[in-house]
């Protein structure tokens, strides 16, 4: 009987808490300052209510058109969009904050049924202070990255699903619209010159990051090998050399090759035609194929110091008797290299390839500063899209030049798509994740 009746009370408190936040920890449980706490925000809530819903509204109409208005009084869509944004997180953190007053209110009567009384407000509020200060002490950050953060993320994948572009609908002369997945429908599946130039930079992506890839770690490991092997008084000098090229600047470095491999007046051209090597100055830059050749090999200039480095350091760790070993079965060089050293650097540094395949997909500065995403090609007249464009140049030439906003946004989650499982598969290997500490 008893035991009935301890169910029936806490489904009664239940049933309280869930009708009006806080009720069940004043009418029962004798918690009035946690009580006070939790009624209290559910009044707020109340009273900013209508103006929620309003915010909510905007979010799914985006606003009216009224050209019988001034510019600055009509409805600005992406402002409501980002209002709308803002007051679902607003909504969700209510929702977990009426979820914790209910669990509360459960645990506070559980506590009750195992001691049979209740504790005094003085113990009430020291525990109380005690449990929510680790809470209040996160909630600057929190807050900090729900607005810088998580609103800006959702903002730029809701923009997918908008015809938010030049010039039909841009706010604030035009209001924005919702269109579902006409986007990506467009993108991916028309039959158009979007979609034969998405189809282009994605391959053109994948492969640029691959090579990318590819040709800096295997470059970095042969010199690397080299610098260890070799019995040379000045090689800490060379591995500065070397090293040089990943420590400037990338833009400066670009711009830097983009001069000297220009095609009327290079340096490069210039001393090759001079020696007597080419009668022609090279395209360096001029034809698609010529262009991404040289993307990759300027790429691999300046990114093998540091998988160099990397792969100086790995093989410090191999210990010497194994290489011994091998030696004394009769393994020569090559045969050393390839059945310990490369297996050991590889199974170390495999993580790190991984990420820096993701890296180069999103690889801005070694694309845009050196050929601009040039030259063109049979669609760029409507895209913008050259022969060396890759995904994340072509979102900015989108968003700064033609104003698709739309379409850049559309490309930016198929990025996330391709690159979240790369970095969740990272974060999985980490130390923290494995064993659930710093």
């Amino acid at each position: 009987m008893e035991l009935r009746r301890d169910l029936s009370d806490l489904r009664k408190i239940t049933f309280f808490s869930s009708s009006f936040m806080g009720l069940s920890h004043i009418v029962f449980l004798k918690d009035y300052i946690k009580g006070a706490f939790f009624i209290l925000c559910e009044v707020l809530f109340l009273c900013f209510l209508p103006s929620i819903l309003g915010k909510l509204t905007g979010l799914v109409t985006l606003g009216s058109p009224h050209p019988e208005l001034p510019i600055k009084m009509r409805d600005n869509s992406i402002f409501m969009m980002i209002d709308g944004i803002l007051v679902l997180a607003l909504v969700a953190f209510f929702v977990i904050v009426y979820v914790l007053s209910i669990k509360s209110a459960r645990a506070q009567y559980r506590e009750y049924c195992r001691t049979g009384c209740f504790r005094s407000q003085k113990e009430l509020l020291e525990s109380t202070l005690g449990k929510s200060f680790p809470i209040f002490g996160l909630t600057p950050a929190f807050v900090i990255i729900v607005i810088f953060v998580v609103v800006p993320l959702v903002f730029s994948v809701l923009v997918a699903f908008t015809n938010y572009s030049d010039p039909s609908h841009i706010p604030p002369n035009n209001t924005v619209d919702w269109v579902g997945f006409e986007n990506f429908t467009q993108l991916l599946a028309g039959d158009n010159a979007w979609s034969v130039g998405f189809l282009r930079v994605v391959i053109w992506t994948l492969a640029w990051a691959f090579l990318a890839t590819f040709t800096c770690y295997f470059g970095g490991l042969i010199v690397a090998v080299w610098l260890k092997e070799i019995n040379f008084h000045f090689s800490p000098v060379f591995r500065f050399i070397f090293i040089l090229p990943y420590a400037v600047p990338s833009v400066v470095s670009m711009l830097v090759w983009k001069n000297l491999l220009n095609g009327s007046f290079g340096i490069v051209n210039r001393t090759l035609m001079h020696i007597g090597l080419i009668s022609q100055p090279i395209p360096w830059l001029g034809t698609p194929i010529m262009a991404q050749f040289t993307c990759v090999m300027v790429n691999l200039w300046a990114g093998f110091g540091y998988f160099m480095l990397l792969s100086l350091g790995t093989m410090t760790a191999i210990s010497e008797d194994m290489n011994e070993a091998a030696r004394i079965d009769g393994a020569n060089k090559r045969q050393l290299f390839a059945h310990i050293t490369l297996p050991l650097v590889l199974y170390q540094t495999l993580p790190l390839i991984i990420m820096s395949f993701a890296h180069n997909v999103n690889n801005f500065g070694a694309i845009y500063f050196l050929t601009n995403g040039a030259p063109t090609v049979a669609d760029s007249t409507t895209t913008l899209a050259g022969g060396t464009d890759i995904l994340v140049t072509w979102i900015y030439k989108l968003t700064i030049t033609l104003m698709k906003y739309n379409y850049a946004s559309v490309i930016a989650v198929m990025i996330f798509i391709v690159l979240a499982p790369f970095a969740i598969w990272q974060f999985r290997q980490t130390k923290a994740y494995k064993e659930g500490s710093l």
